[in-house]
C-alpha cells in the first residue's frame, strides 16, 4: 500500500508565506503526477496544482503567481510553496498522487489526511 503524509501547515497572517510536504511512502515502484488539493468550510475540493513526472506544472488561477508546486522524485516527495497568502486561502490542504506498486500494475489514485491552513484578516 502507499501512505501520504502531509506536514507545514498552520496558521499564518495575512501575506504571510507557508510550505507544505507530501511525503510517500510504502511500496511504490513508481509516481506519475503529484498534486494538491484543498477544501474550504462548505465548499467542494478544488485542485490548487499539479506537477507532472516531467516537471510540468499547472496551477488554479485563483493562486497563480502566489504559489509553487515541486517535487523530489528521490524522496516521493512533492512540496507546495504558497507566498502572499489570503484569508480565502483557508483550507485543509491535501496531497494527491497517481502511483503504482509494480511495473505492470495500473495507477491508482491515493489521498492524504489533509493539513489545515489557516490565513488571519
Amino acid at each position: 500500500q502507499v501512505q501520504l503524509v502531509e506536514s507545514g501547515g498552520g496558521l499564518v497572517q495575512t501575506g504571510g508565506s507557508l510550505s507544505l510536504s507530501c511525503v510517500a511512502s510504502g511500496s511504490i515502484f513508481g509516481i506519475n503526477t503529484m498534486s494538491w488539493y484543498r477544501q474550504a468550510p462548505g465548499k467542494e475540493r478544488e485542485l490548487v496544482a499539479t506537477i507532472t513526472s516531467t516537471g510540468t506544472t499547472n496551477y488554479a488561477g485563483s493562486v497563480k503567481g502566489r504559489t509553487t508546486i515541486s517535487r523530489d522524485n528521490a524522496k516521493n516527495t512533492v512540496f507546495l510553496q504558497m507566498n502572499s497568502l489570503k484569508p480565502e486561502d483557508t483550507a485543509v490542504y491535501y496531497c494527491n498522487i497517481w502511483a503504482r506498486t509494480t511495473h505492470i500494475t495500473p495507477f491508482h489514485n491515493y489521498w492524504g489526511q489533509g493539513t489545515q491552513v489557516t490565513v488571519s484578516s
